[in-house]
């Protein structure tokens, strides 16, 4: 998701590198694409660290530098083109997965998208080419789904299915000879109004019995653990694959029939605003205050994409005595907040806890697009279905009213989880059933009333050609950052082995089709990330050299260490581990092949890190 940390990281380091100021917080959008399956602790609220054991500087600066280095050479490769818009419906890629919150909204409104149903299913492209558009370079497009195909029992760092999207069409575009990341040709899935859009499209059931949860609360037999949603295949990296490729396919098929030109000026406005202490002006005319961050019951709930524990069910709005005597250790709630954010039941009251520093973020970034007759909504949140249409709905109206382009399509898209992580915005009604992404709106039940106001006054200002207010700053947090992290200890190998040699080595010759794997002595991946390199490579042989034709990169590889800590022959801070390295062999593939490994130790003596590269024996693939 998006970090206001890593974006104002991004924003000095660009400044630096370049020497210039052209890049700023205002005309510079950083939005996730939200997979489950990310390195944690580059966010600087201590709610979004708990699952990394507080701030990760590894993974922080390798986010960091990882998009200066990409707007830099996206700056560096600019030239002239053109922008084509092209519109289509993706069917089958996605569900709703709190459909009876979404049942809440008035039916008059719900019949307004009755094409539709409960989720999203426009996908929006943006196709750039040169000036005599005989050459594609790169797309952007907005489709509502989560990053809930790899689900929380996977362990590996995944892309999830947007990843799989660019990385099918970049192949696509760039030829099947270009490894991941390389190519002329650059492709972004974009997330767009996720919030309650899953895409587990099989829906949840009960693993026990096999039939549909208690559609409410989520619950089998009154607990929400054993109700799972499953996705389209027979696990979960085959479900991922298909809901990556719907969106490829899609995404090819609109590239394909793009010719609409996006034309005009291009145009931002950005503010700070204090959504804990933001007045708001409803449709009645009555003035609310919104409150401050807190998470109701059902966020320990999780959702039906990941179940959470400890009996927690979504759709709770009564107390939990234990809970509450265990939170408010941390923070009691006031009477006014207990009533601010009714009917959401408090479980942490994190907008006033701020040991060791702040839990959630009070002040959010407010940032609205245009390019052309385009104009994109950056959102510092995961709407909803309605909550997202709710708001494009409210930008189209201003920029209707203005009759600032009354010759041309007026498009408004929605880009999700940008900037900063504010958790969820619901509808007021969806806020009333209380299911998991209610109670993790945390400025209460007006929170989208708040965003629309907000967002609909930069519209304004910008159709008006006057300058945002800049708002209260953000706070910087690096400098009380917390990691608990340890460092990674030097490694070792048994004697008389080396690192990067061979223990569970491939067979001589494999299927098309099937999976050849090989076990390694290995090292702490963690001491050099390998940005830009990988840990494995698939090479071919051609004559008496070896061709890389596969990375770690690549969705039919993986490369799985483990540290060997609990080995019998462990002692001390100096660790055994192993790297298992797997490639599943595409079904036209034939030829010799090995299979190599490329990390780096530490040693013992002076903490020095030296690289190493160990191969598998050859073997045939017919």
């Amino acid at each position: 998701m998006g970090s206001d940390l890593v974006k104002s990281n991004v924003i000095s380091k660009l400044n630096e590198k370049m020497g210039n100021t052209i890049f700023t917080i205002e005309n510079v959008v950083i939005s996730g694409t939200h997979t489950h399956s990310g390195p944690a602790g580059f966010l600087q609220y201590v709610l979004f660290q708990l699952t990394s054991i507080g701030f990760v500087k590894e993974t922080f600066d390798s986010v960091v530098n990882g998009i200066v280095e990409s707007i830099y050479m996206a700056y560096q490769n600019m030239e002239d083109g053109n922008i084509k818009i092209n519109v289509g419906k993706l069917n089958d890629a996605n569900i709703n997965r709190s459909p009876t919150s979404y049942l809440l909204n008035p039916e008059e409104e719900r019949l307004l998208y009755s094409d539709d149903g409960d989720t999203d299913k426009d996908m929006v492209l943006l196709k750039f080419t040169s000036l005599d558009d005989k050459t594609d370079f790169g797309s952007l497009n907005w489709f509502a789904v989560h990053g809930t195909s790899m689900n929380n029992t996977n362990t590996l760092i995944s892309s999830d299915n947007k990843g799989y999207a660019a990385y099918a069409l970049e192949q696509y575009m760039n030829g099947p000879d270009a490894l991941p990341g390389t190519g002329p040709y650059v492709s972004a899935f974009a997330p767009t109004n996720l919030g309650d859009v899953s895409p587990n499209t099989k829906g949840a059931k009960c693993i026990d019995t096999g039939l549909d949860c208690e559609p409410y609360h989520s619950t089998c037999n009154g607990r929400s653990e054993k109700c799972i949603a499953f996705g389209p295949g027979n696990d979960m990296t085959e479900s991922c694959k298909i809901i990556g490729d719907k969106q490829y396919q899609m995404a090819k098929s609109l590239i394909e029939g793009a010719t609409e030109d996006i034309s005009g000026p291009i145009d931002y406005r950005h503010t700070f605003v204090d959504m804990s202490k933001l007045n708001v002006t409803l449709s009645s005319g009555e003035t609310v205050t919104l409150c401050s961050p807190a998470m109701g019951n059902s966020f320990a709930s999780g959702t039906t994409d990941g179940p959470g524990m400890f009996n927690f069910v979504q759709g709770d709005t009564s107390p939990n005595p234990f809970w509450n005597k265990v939170a408010y250790h941390l923070s009691k709630p006031t009477d006014e907040q207990i009533k601010c954010q009714a009917p959401k039941p408090i479980l942490l009251n994190t907008g006033d806890v701020e040991l060791p520093y702040e839990w959630d973020p009070k002040i959010v970034p407010v940032q609205l697009f245009r390019v052309g007759n385009i104009f994109i909504v950056n959102v510092p949140s995961e709407f909803t279905t309605m909550s997202g249409r709710r708001m494009r709905a409210a930008i189209k109206k201003v920029i209707e009213d203005s009759n600032i382009i009354p010759d041309q399509n007026i498009y408004v898209t929605l880009t999700g989880l940008s900037n900063t992580y504010s958790s969820y915005t619901v509808t007021y009604e969806e806020y009333q059933a209380q299911r998991y992404e209610a109670a993790s709106t945390i400025f209460g039940p007006h929170t989208l009333e708040g965003y629309l106001q907000e967002f609909s006054k930069l519209a304004n200002d910008m159709v008006n050609n006057v300058p945002s207010s800049q708002g209260p700053p953000v706070p910087n947090l690096l400098d009380v950052q917390i990691q608990l992290m340890p460092t990674p200890h030097a490694d070792r190998v048994p004697i008389g082995k080396s690192f990067g040699e061979v223990i569970d080595d491939v067979s001589s010759s494999y299927t098309a089709g099937s999976t050849v794997t090989v076990k390694f002595h290995g090292a702490n991946p963690r001491h050099d990330q390998h940005i830009q390199g990988t840990f494995l490579t698939v090479e071919k042989q051609n004559g008496s050299d070896f061709k890389v034709i596969a990375t770690d990169g690549n969705f039919e590889t993986k490369f799985f260490w483990l540290d060997g800590k609990d080995d019998k022959y462990d002692f001390g801070f100096s660790h055994l581990s192993t790297a298992t390295l797997s490639w599943d062999i595409p079904t036209d593939t034939q030829g010799t092949f090995k299979i190599c490994y490329h990390g780096d130790f530490k040693t013992g003596l002076n903490n020095t890190i030296q690289p190493f590269t160990g191969c598998s024996s050859t073997f045939q693939v017919i």
